[in-house]
């Protein structure tokens, strides 16, 4: 699939982008483009892969021109280039819009006029019924990038990925509560019945590889996963951990919701089940107004959405095992130092 072929990672120095290199750079794959704006942690991965593989372009998924001049000769794109944080995004909304918005519209017009077979968008669950600004601009991502594929079609096959909260990522709340586990100081909690979908970063990179594997033009894809209560959460690191620290609720925080949904129950109609994984097909209804507000569908309101209270829940003892797959407990539980 990737033999003899070019791959450019938007965002790449993140946790996404590190799984991929950790997956591909000993494959036939002929090379890989790390673009993003940090030349710390490129320089970083430079020195700790050292791969002649690996390239590496400074950039801002902002500017088209920086973009249009990484794409040359790529074959297909991870684009995970984002404003993740949701109290920042908050704050700074424009910027949350002009970089997960606006700059996926300069990736996928720029990917189009390249030639580039293959895109797939990295998104989230909070872009499902969103209630913050981080969420209300990946949604407006999603819709950016299925106009977009209605546009370049097979040419420029355009996915769109959506996955919920991906454990131990940079910036996630695991290894913050590993780290005041080790300091002695309480583990604080929102709201200890707040539920939220659990995945690995190999998670993430294998629904990344079977949307580009088995998408459709203005494809959605996601990963069926389970899901756990914060109180669970926190219980499990206590019990790996072992530690009798108490547990603090300080309540639920601007933007966050009490649980994430993955799909509408609008996409659940029409979604299609793979067994792991559900496809969206793009909407690509036209300019027809009678098809958006004359005709409607009974089967919507039979449906609900699929979110992080109706689907697999795990216990204590289940959130142990998935949280013993992160090497970031595995250092923990051998005495290492947890940095966040």
């Amino acid at each position: 699939m990737f033999k003899n072929k070019i791959l450019l990672i938007t965002g790449g120095t993140g946790s996404f982008g590190n799984a991929v290199l950790k997956r591909f750079l000993d494959t036939d794959i002929m090379e890989i483009r790390v673009f993003s704006r940090d030349e710390k942690k490129q320089d970083d991965m430079r020195k700790e892969y050292a791969n002649p593989k690996l390239m590496f372009y400074i950039g801002d998924v902002r500017n088209a021109d920086s973009v249009r001049d990484a794409m040359e000769g790529v074959d297909f794109i991870f684009h995970a280039a984002a404003l993740k944080q949701v109290p920042s995004c908050e704050f700074f909304p424009i910027e949350a819009l002009r970089t997960n918005a606006l700059g996926t519209h300069n990736v996928l017009a720029q990917a189009t006029a390249a030639g580039v077979k293959r895109v797939v968008v990295l998104s989230t669950d909070k872009a499902v019924y969103p209630i913050n600004a981080m969420g209300i601009s990946k949604a407006m991502m999603e819709k950016i990038a299925v106009a977009q594929s209605r546009v370049s079609g097979n040419r420029t096959v355009i996915n769109v990925t959506r996955y919920g909260n991906v454990m131990a990522s940079r910036g996630s709340v695991i290894p913050l509560l590993i780290k005041n586990i080790q300091e002695g100081k309480p583990i604080t909690v929102t709201d200890p019945n707040m539920t939220r979908f659990m995945m690995t970063i190999d998670d993430a990179v294998d629904l990344v590889l079977y949307a580009f594997t088995n998408g459709q033009p203005g494809d959605t894809f996601v990963q069926k996963a389970p899901s756990a209560t914060i109180e669970v959460l926190a219980l499990a690191l206590k019990k790996l951990l072992k530690t009798d620290i108490p547990v603090t609720i300080i309540g639920t925080r601007h933007g966050e919701k009490l649980y994430e949904s993955l799909l509408t129950r609008e996409e659940m109609a029409v979604a299609q089940d793979l067994g792991g994984y559900y496809r969206v097909p793009a909407d690509n209804r036209d300019l027809n107004y009678a098809a958006f507000f004359s005709e409607g569908r009974e089967e919507v309101s039979l449906k609900e959405d699929y979110n992080s209270h109706n689907t697999a829940r795990v216990d204590v003892d289940g959130m142990c095992e998935l949280l013993l797959k992160l090497e970031c407990v595995r250092d923990a539980l051998n005495g290492k130092i947890i940095t966040v």
